[in-house]
């Protein structure tokens, strides 16, 4: 693996972790809150398979940088998809399908929406739709509020803290994992890696939720490239009422129901969401 920047909309440097050798390209567009390394296992799938996987860390997280106008819109993170795709694209000669978990994928179908020609050549969506259950938003953007300015005093607090919001999931031996999502602070204390202007800045992610939500079930209506919707079976966020006005949006999507998982499904089941990612793309996208 090889670590790499591209350039977003906006001029802002975005790392990422580059695998495999290609042709195709799948672009990894982690979920609010994450960072690219949330990909690693689905990353190194992938490229086994003679995919190049790039996983990229999203404007204010992970190792990307924060943007000083606090501009972290869903239309903003669109048009930063849209731009990493396009430069791929100019390298390859071929455009990359997006693999895009909650916020990922709402950016990776807002951009497929707003971009005249198609900037993906496929499209899978982990766990969202246009329409999310605004409980299970709330839900999730309250655990992200709860600490995101005081943090934590040690890193096993912060293990603490996710063990009490994700129950389901067995506690892991390491913190190694979770090290990597946390930032230390001139004054000692544990802070999520990412920008707290992405849920409190002049422009957050969850402005205008209406409008955004209109312009996804615009773009799922107009959706043309090859997709599957993959859906934890015990998502917080996507309801099986939403996952039918999906469908009947997008009849040619492919639909995975996972079950035993929540909102997070790389990371609850990843054993059964790469294998409904690696079937999608073989039978899609078979290498010439």
């Amino acid at each position: 693996m090889t670590n790499r920047t591209f350039q977003g909309a906006h001029g802002n440097a975005l790392a990422a972790t580059v695998a495999g050798p290609g042709p195709r390209t799948a672009l990894l567009l982690h979920g609010g809150g994450q960072t690219r390394h949330a990909w690693g296992q689905t990353t190194r799938r992938l490229a086994a398979r003679g995919w190049r996987a790039i996983a990229l860390d999203q404007r204010g997280h992970g190792d990307s940088a924060w943007v000083a106008d606090g501009l972290y819109s869903f239309p903003v993170f669109a048009a930063d998809a849209a731009a990493v795709a396009r430069q791929i694209a100019d390298e390859t000669g071929r455009k990359p399908v997006a693999i895009g978990a909650s916020l990922g994928g709402i950016a990776a179908l807002h951009a497929l929406g707003e971009s005249g020609e198609p900037v993906f050549a496929g499209l899978v969506l982990v766990d969202i739709v246009p329409r999310m259950d605004p409980g299970g938003v709330d839900h999730i953007q309250g655990f992200m509020r709860a600490r995101a300015r005081e943090g934590f005093a040690t890193i096993e607090e912060a293990a603490d803290a996710v063990a009490a919001y994700l129950p389901h999931r067995p506690r892991p031996t390491s913190l190694d994992g979770l090290r990597k999502n946390l930032r230390q602070h001139p004054d000692g204390r544990w802070r999520w890696h990412w920008d707290p202007s992405f849920l409190d800045g002049p422009s957050p992610v969850g402005r205008d939720r209406e409008t955004v939500e209109a312009a996804l079930v615009r773009a799922a209506a107009g959706l043309s490239v090859p997709t599957l919707l993959v859906r934890g079976g015990s998502s917080e966020l996507v309801t099986p009422e939403a996952v039918a006005e999906f469908r009947a949006l997008a009849p040619h999507a492919e639909y995975a129901n996972v079950a035993e998982a929540r909102h997070m499904v790389a990371g609850d089941r990843n054993d059964a969401f790469g294998a409904a990612v690696e079937d999608f793309l073989a039978r899609r996208f078979p290498e010439a």
